[in-house]
């Protein structure tokens, strides 16, 4: 009888993880490492003797060195390994990305608005979509509205007559398994709409706290206006509009952002603009 031979890796291909995207380091590149969270502007590649690091600088200035490990870094919410550049495109170009990381392109006019649309639950939630994905959506001639909540989400869809050539995404706050949220969007069937959220109370919380400059968002107790809360437990005046243009302020780019919300709003703008089937 043969003998079978075996290969050194037994793991079953259903078990195994699909490799990651390779992606050049180059300068100016915006990354976040996925172990740390820490997310920075690539500034250097380095050849040592463990294998090659990737030197990345935060918009404080602060500069931390990570190995080039297999799937070690997102990038536009999607995990990546990022490899050495080639010597040509590893001299520094300028700024090359929009703040929402994608590539910018100079000269761009915006184009003619599409009949898509993305739907957002408050004044607030479209200000910060605006101003991490502004220069994106004019480029893809998508427009950004906001609602007063989602109770009359159902409604609101149906007025919309949403079509192949109409895509409606929805991105609804609060939304997890079992929430009134939830249960709304699931009312919603039609396959020209995408609902999808993030699991933050309110869109303040997709803002990261260290960005802000607080160690965290403060839990405010179930009966009391969330937002009145957070500023009543950070010390801030209590007014919620002066509170909100403070947190605006503090965002520059998508690294200052949750990945929860990043992946989400990506999602909604490539269903939006994606060619009708």
């Amino acid at each position: 009888m043969r003998s079978r031979e075996y290969g050194p890796d037994l793991t079953p291909p259903w078990k195994k993880q699909r490799p990651a995207p390779e992606v050049p380091a180059e300068p100016d590149l915006v990354v976040e490492e996925v172990a740390t969270g820490f997310c920075g502007a690539v500034i250097r590649c380095e050849k040592t003797a463990e294998g090659p690091t990737v030197t990345l600088e935060d918009r404080f200035g602060k500069h931390r060195v990570f190995p080039m490990t297999p799937r070690g870094f997102l990038l536009e919410g999607k995990v990546v390994t990022l490899v050495r550049p080639s010597a040509a495109s590893a001299r520094p170009q300028g700024p090359r990305r929009t703040a929402s990381g994608s590539l910018a392109v100079p000269g761009a006019r915006a184009r003619v608005a599409r009949a898509g649309r993305i739907y957002v639950e408050g004044r607030h939630d479209a200000e910060l979509v605006e101003r991490v994905w502004g220069d994106d959506l004019r480029i893809e001639g998508v427009v950004v509205e906001y609602l007063e909540g989602v109770d009359d989400l159902p409604s609101i869809v149906g007025s919309f007559s949403p079509g192949p050539d109409a895509r409606l995404g929805v991105l609804v706050d609060h939304l997890v398994p079992g929430s009134k949220e939830s249960r709304i969007a699931a009312s919603v069937t039609d396959a020209n709409v995408l609902i999808v959220g993030h699991p933050y109370i309110d869109i303040w919380e997709a803002v990261k706290p260290a960005s802000v400059g607080v160690p965290a968002w403060p839990s405010v107790p179930r009966g009391q206006d969330w937002k009145t809360g957070v500023c009543r437990a950070l010390g801030w005046p209590e007014n919620t509009g002066a509170a909100w243009q403070r947190i605006l302020a503090s965002v520059h780019s998508y690294k200052d952002l949750e990945p929860a919300l990043l992946g989400r709003v990506e999602e909604l703008i490539d269903f939006v603009t994606a060619p009708a089937d």
